[in-house]
């Protein structure tokens, strides 16, 4: 994959100077183009030898554009608040809305090529990884995000001599570090795993590009052109999606037997023992989420289920035992501009808790699949990709220590007509039931059809659903602590 950046490549001062006036300017307008059609981002990852010049052409492509419509991150050691979090989380939070250009410097493929180099981790690790990257540019490239992926490469005597050039200067030779020489000891080894871990990633939706480094002048044209034709060519695009990307062809949606309608609805605990299983579980849970070995753990509770069927009393029993400087509650309702401009998934990565902590979501990233699936609100295709993509996330979650525990609160339709009534004729209940409410009513059977298969396909070992049937609120409640407790036992 390398050799055909290894023939030296040279440009004069006087060519460039003409070219580079030129290709500033209409970058410049691509840029603006890019920032009033605000409907996709641009994600550039910059990655390579060291040396190579990564780090000049970062600076040059904000000092080509403006650099207030530029987010540029650059990645190095994992901060304390990073490591207690899934790997990609940071990534995650560091992309940019749309109409902006985000330069990742550092990505999500430094760590598995350098663990994999160093021997910190084996092949089928690298393997892991590569493949969790294939899905999430995958997922990327499907939300509409234009990714280009730049690898500057030097051959083994440029990359000696570049080190020895910037080491002699004094106002360069800070650059120069230990770790740069100790990995030109295996620049070999770098540029085989290296090699490997770009073909295995160079994909139709987000290809690599290997640009030469040696001369300056070349690897800035170079960059600023492929950039250049990126942009424009999405920006012709009516939609800002990628003509090239096709999606796969559907799956059948499943028509299986209904989980909710097994459910037992008829269970029923009296008040008294009610009370008497409270102060047991919430107790327990208290304990639990005190212990020494949760502060390596996180706790996720996720709680989806029909109108009127409970979710935020129960919510309430369960924070009830917490200690309330160690948990959060995030309601999810309808996203916002700032949302809408990202994927997906976005606002969900963002509110992940740090290790010893309790997030609950009251509702979640299975809005997609049920809610937007139901009332149309995105298409078909990127519905039926969200199981993926939500399995991805939910088992990277479970390798990062988290404690994914998930509730759906159901209740039957006789009963949810109920409660809707008496929340009509209650005053202080009366903020609970909305026109909405009702419209969703009316399209039950849709919705419990969609209930139906995000629990076929999204009911994994490592994050199984918990249907809790809910017409008696009271062991309803119990039955979802008691179900917590358990899982989190198992996890310590």
């Amino acid at each position: 994959m390398f050799e055909s950046a290894e023939v030296g490549h040279s440009i004069s001062r006087e060519d460039y100077r003409a070219r580079e006036a030129l290709l500033r300017e209409a970058l410049l307008k691509a840029q603006y183009d890019l920032l009033g059609n605000a409907k996709f981002p641009v994600v550039i990852i910059i990655g390579g030898v060291d040396g190579a010049g990564k780090g000049e052409t970062v600076n040059l492509l904000n000092e080509w554009m403006d650099p207030r419509h530029i987010v540029t991150r650059a990645f190095g050691e994992m901060s304390d608040e990073e490591a207690e979090r899934p790997p990609m989380w940071r990534f995650w939070r560091g992309l940019p809305p749309k109409g902006r250009i985000g330069i990742l410097f550092g990505s999500w493929y430094t760590a598995p090529i350098v663990n994999r180099v160093t021997g910190k981790t084996k092949a089928s690790a690298l393997m892991q990884s590569i493949e969790e990257i294939r899905h999430f540019e995958q997922m990327l490239a499907a939300e509409g995000v234009l990714i280009l992926k730049f690898w500057f490469h030097l051959s083994r005597d440029e990359q000696k001599k570049r080190l020895k050039a910037l080491e002699k200067d004094p106002k360069t030779r800070w650059r120069v570090t230990d770790t740069d020489w100790q990995r030109f000891k295996i620049y070999d080894r770098f540029r085989e795993i290296s090699e490997h871990t770009l073909r295995e990633t160079s994909t139709g939706e987000a290809p690599w590009f290997i640009v030469e480094g040696t001369d300056p002048n070349y690897r800035y044209l170079t960059v600023g052109t492929l950039l250049l034709e990126a942009l424009n060519k999405r920006l012709a695009d009516k939609n800002g999606r990628a003509s090239s990307f096709k999606p796969a062809p559907l799956e059948p949606v499943l028509d299986n037997h209904n989980v909710l309608n097994a459910l037992n609805y008829k269970q029923v605990l009296t008040h008294k023992e009610y009370v008497r299983q409270l102060e047991k579980y919430q107790g327990r849970l208290n304990l639990l989420t005190r212990h020494p070995r949760f502060r390596g753990k996180s706790l996720i509770a996720v709680f989806e289920g029909q109108d009127a069927a409970g979710k935020g009393s129960s919510i309430r029993r369960i924070t009830g035992a917490l200690d309330a400087r160690h948990y959060q509650v995030i309601p999810i309702a309808a996203p916002t501009e700032e949302e809408r401009a990202q994927p997906y998934m976005w606002r969900f990565w963002r509110q992940l808790p740090r290790k010893g902590r309790v997030t609950i979501f009251d509702r979640s990233w299975y809005g997609r699949v049920l809610v937007e699936r139901v009332e149309k609100f995105c298409s078909e295709y990127d519905w039926m990709r969200a199981y993926h993509e939500i399995n991805d996330f939910e088992e990277q979650l479970g390798r990062s220590d988290v404690i994914l525990v998930k509730f759906w609160v159901a209740i039957t339709k006789e009963e949810q007509l109920k409660r809707f009534r008496e929340r009509q004729k209650i005053a202080f209940k009366q903020f609970k039931i909305t026109e909405e409410d009702w419209r969703n009513r009316k399209k039950w059977g849709d919705y419990e059809r969609a209930v139906c298969d995000l629990v076929e396909r999204t009911s994994t070992e490592i994050a199984p659903w918990n249907l809790i049937p809910a017409n008696d609120k009271l062991f309803a409640r119990i039955e979802m602590l008691k179900t917590l407790c358990n899982r989190i036992d198992k996890a310590l």
